[in-house]
């Protein structure tokens, strides 16, 4: 198993130059504004939380915002990006936990479907997502009301530690039950996860 933990902060000016609001709001006490600018920075803390549990570097690396082809790109789409790239090494998330730390409006209306599109573009069940909001009392620059902070831990699992039919640490069992080693290519365990 694999860990990764991460904390995030961006100013609501940063959020705004940067055009990653996806639902345009109407202003910046807009709600719908707002809950995108929350959902874009729990979704980076998630983002370098899995590819560092992953020892893949961060989103930076990955998605310089020095390419036009990234500049105001959904963060949920990234996310996608991210499932191939620990696809691609075998891994499979456990679970995450994720924070949002911001002073208002509250999120709590806008938490579930936060998590709904987490597990939605990583592929997992919603019960593997947990997203929750605080506060910091007033203080600090969320406690201000000059931006928000978010914190996420996830828990990597690599597909090579399953062991699937009571065979072993790499037996896999086959549609006919039968083990044959360690070829991922006709395994069942996995579909619907990595290799579907």
């Amino acid at each position: 198993s694999r860990v990764g933990i991460v904390g995030d902060g961006h100013g609501y000016s940063e959020l705004v130059a940067d055009h990653l609001d996806q639902r345009q709001g109407s202003g910046p006490g807009d709600v719908d504004e707002f809950f995108d600018h929350a959902g874009v920075v729990v979704l980076h803390a998630v983002m370098d939380a899995l590819l560092g549990a992953a020892a893949l570097g961060d989103i930076g690396k990955h998605f310089p915002d020095s390419e036009e082809r990234y500049r105001g790109i959904s963060s949920l789409a990234l996310l996608k990006e991210v499932k191939s790239l620990l696809d691609a090494e075998l891994y499979i998330v456990e679970n995450i936990d994720a924070t949002i730390v911001a002073e208002h409006p509250k999120l709590a209306p806008y938490l579930q479907e936060m998590r709904e599109n987490i597990a939605n573009a990583l592929g997992i069940d919603i019960s593997q997502v947990s997203v929750k909001a605080t506060t910091e009392e007033g203080l600090g620059f969320t406690g201000n009301g000059e931006g928000i902070a978010a914190q996420a831990v996830c828990l990597l699992e690599n597909i090579r530690n399953y062991s699937f039919g009571g065979g072993g640490v790499g037996a896999y069992a086959y549609e006919d039950g039968m083990q044959r080693g360690t070829d991922c290519s006709r395994c069942t365990g996995c579909k619907g996860r990595i290799l579907s």
